[in-house]
């Protein structure tokens, strides 16, 4: 028995992974992918996401969530109801949109593997206990866009005297931006932990692995939904999720998993726009290419075109990886507001706003993501004191806006109004140089070569281990 989508052309189809979408910006990212589909794609195209949580429980609530904003949805927007044939059926809008959660821990090696080699060689199915459509033994024949949005942030709580010192020495907008008043915890290695049955060495960060390795290897393992077989085919879109606290000061070159760096969070920050940004360069295309390049090579020759890679950022909104206490937290809210209203672009009122740049990632006609070399920029969500959300480009230490030398004339030049506009939203008002792009690019392909061999160890652990599990399995 088919899927459902099969009922629509390929070219109607709209397959679409996020991980971590259990909640917050994940969730929202996923709304708001229903939502723009609906309005903007075929009245008879289907949208297939694919959010990933860490349990069944998860899945089955992720599943009811976006099953009821989607009938939401359909029976309340008055655009999409314009757009629409006269006899307008909200359940036959709905009945366009499907939700297959698959399950993964982003730390565990292994488990990635395999929910990768089901995705691309097997079937899939949701977990016991839906209602409406199930569905059963469906196989996904492509991905077209992933958004690694899963992470960890790594904290305890925060300094209250340090949050009034850094507030009161520095302002509310950059002290709820750039907050050096979070306590971390000691970084986790993942060795240590019983679950995951891991040789005692080389040791792996849990930070780091939640929020960069295990998508590295992720979307490793899914380039057989991911390359495509020409290149007059659309390509797939790998989307990073960064953060506005990457900041070049917050990474070790040379503890590239913050094993001993205690902002371990912001470290891994920084390591995906150096990863994302420098993809496509010359200088890193040997060691990227690989991790772009399926380990099958039959399926290496048969799609020789991979992925396209982009770097978003969701600005900061209130949500639960802040450590800030229950009771605190509604002043936690109130601060982000009034940082936005001093001028802000990156306090962003809710995780659906926060979730515009990916889902913009998503969305937009690649002929538009190619002549704003998209993949050269750090697309952040931004909204204004009206809370008239956008995209916006955002300044990586470093690197400038789009890995090119920017001085002070060049900021007073832009052409860009408000909140979009260049000098709004700075961390710290500097020149970015050629020697700086160069220093960048560098770092850059030191952090392709470290990673790549990272995969190596950790694929062939990951190898042995299911290797030895299934002599026991055949015991």
């Amino acid at each position: 028995m088919g899927a459902p989508w099969d009922v629509a052309s390929p070219d109607e189809q709209l397959f679409v992974m996020v991980t971590g979408a259990n909640s917050g910006i994940g969730l929202a990212t996923c709304e708001r992918l229903i939502n723009e589909f609906l309005l903007t794609r075929a009245l008879t195209g289907h949208l297939i996401l694919l959010p990933t949580t860490r349990s069944a429980s998860k899945a089955l609530d992720t599943i009811s969530h976006l099953r009821r904003h989607a009938s939401d949805f359909a029976r309340t927007s008055l655009a999409l109801r314009n757009r629409s044939p006269s006899s307008y059926d909200p359940q036959s809008v709905v009945s366009r949109i499907h939700i297959l959660s698959p399950q993964v821990d982003l730390c565990d090696v292994r488990g990635i593997r395999d929910l990768a080699e089901r995705l691309c060689t097997g079937e899939m199915g949701n977990p016991k206990g839906l209602e409406g459509e199930y569905l059963h033994a469906v196989r996904v024949p492509r991905l077209d866009a992933v958004v690694l949005n899963a992470g960890f942030g790594g904290w305890s709580g925060f300094n209250v005297f340090g949050a009034i010192w850094q507030i009161g020495s520095q302002g509310i907008q950059r002290s709820v931006t750039w907050p050096n008043f979070k306590t971390p915890m000691p970084t986790r290695i993942l060795n240590k932990q019983p679950g995951y049955d891991y040789p005692p060495k080389p040791p792996l960060g849990e930070v780091f692995c939640a929020c960069v390795f295990g998508h590295y290897l992720l979307v490793h393992h899914l380039l057989p939904l991911l390359c495509r077989a020409s290149p007059s085919d659309t390509p797939a879109r790998v989307i990073w999720s960064s953060s506005v606290e990457a900041v070049a000061s917050a990474f070790i070159p040379s503890d590239i998993q913050a094993l001993s760096n205690p902002i371990a969070y912001e470290s891994a920050k920084r390591l995906t726009d150096l990863l994302a940004l420098t993809t496509s360069l010359p200088s890193s295309s040997p060691h990227s290419r690989q991790w772009l390049t399926p380990s099958d090579a039959n399926v290496a020759a048969q799609k020789p075109c991979p992925p396209k890679v982009y770097l978003s950022h969701p600005g900061v909104v209130a949500s639960t990886l802040f450590p800030v206490p229950w009771f605190l937290f509604w002043a936690y809210k109130w601060i982000l507001v009034v940082a936005r209203w001093l001028g802000s672009p990156w306090h962003c009122a809710t995780s659906y706003i926060a979730s515009k740049s990916a889902g913009w990632l998503v969305m937009e006609p690649q002929a538009s993501l190619d002549a704003s070399q998209a993949e050269r920029v750090k697309w952040g969500s931004t909204c204004d004191t009206k809370l008239r959300e956008s995209v916006k480009r955002t300044e990586v230490d470093g690197w400038g806006w789009e890995g090119k030398p920017v001085d002070a004339e060049k900021v007073r030049s832009d052409t860009a109004e408000g909140v979009l506009h260049m000098s709004i939203g700075r961390n710290k008002i500097r020149d970015t140089t050629e020697e700086d792009v160069k220093q960048f690019e560098e770092l850059g392909k030191q952090c392709w070569q470290e990673m790549e061999r990272l995969r190596a160890v950790w694929e062939e652990i990951a190898e042995e281990k299911g290797m030895l599990d299934a002599q026991i399995n055949g015991k």
